[in-house]
């Protein structure tokens, strides 16, 4: 039999002490390392519940943007396999059984996806195209590594991404606050992830990407299944999509005076 396989998980946090315990207490018994990286923009107990555990190495660091942030996270492991998860996340009793299983082989892959059960409003969105959602969340560091994007990094993986059975629960917005507070934060960077791109906002971006985006989630990937959540979720969605490009449209218009 291979040897047991050791894994380290690393997270980034600010204001989550509603989350960082739930997230943190789902891995100790599988995750033998555990990397915390608070922003110290932080104003609630977040570092505070996280550093209370003995086996998590906590730290206040000042934020570099989320791709750079997790890049000092990984370098601050202590083993080659990495998982990463984000504070209002958490893994699921059966995807517990499955790590604990995949540290007994020999993997086949440098990388493993995992499908996300995304909660938006204390509700699982089944629909919608938020699910089964899957991301890039194990690793081994010695071939896989983070990109640099400021919105919606990622990982940068050669050769084929494994899957792993069982899902991961996200505790995406527990409130329409909290997803409206996200809303600006995400929008300016990706509008400025665009004009940094030299892209430009036409009233195609601004009329037509909303409205069409509305449907693909609601219609087309039965979004009305989801019952009122999902219409909240689609128009909210087409929103965001509205915003970043009147935000780049504001961004080339500054450009060009």
């Amino acid at each position: 039999m291979a040897d047991l396989i050791q894994i380290s998980s690393i997270i980034t946090a600010r204001d989550e002490e509603k989350n960082i315990r739930r997230c943190i207490e789902s891995q100790l018994t599988v995750v033998d390392d555990i990397v915390v990286l608070v922003d110290s923009r932080t104003k609630d107990a977040t570092i505070q519940i996280a550093s209370s555990y003995p086996n998590v190495n906590c730290e206040a660091v000042e934020w570099n943007g989320y791709a750079k942030t997790k890049i000092y996270a990984v370098s601050k492991t202590k083993f080659d396999w990495i998982l990463w998860i984000d504070a209002d996340e958490e893994l699921t009793p059966e995807l517990i059984e499955e790590l604990k299983q995949f540290k007994t082989v020999k993997p086949q892959n440098n990388a493993y996806d995992v499908a996300r059960r995304a909660f938006f409003l204390d509700k699982w969105i089944k629909h919608s195209g938020w699910y089964p959602s899957r991301v890039t969340r194990l690793f081994n560091k010695k071939v896989v590594s983070f990109n640099e994007k400021e919105v919606h990094e990622h990982l940068t993986v050669a050769g084929k991404v494994g899957h792993l059975n069982h899902d991961l629960n996200h505790y995406t917005d527990p409130s329409i606050e909290h997803y409206f507070t996200k809303f600006n934060i995400y929008t300016s960077l990706a509008s400025k992830e665009l004009h940094e791109k030299g892209k430009q906002a036409g009233l195609n971006d601004i009329l037509l990407r909303p409205v069409f985006l509305f449907f693909k989630m609601y219609i087309f990937r039965l979004g009305f299944l989801d019952g009122l959540h999902g219409l909240i979720l689609a128009v909210f969605s087409s929103a965001y999509v509205f915003t970043k490009y009147t935000k780049l449209w504001e961004l080339n218009r500054a450009k060009s005076k």
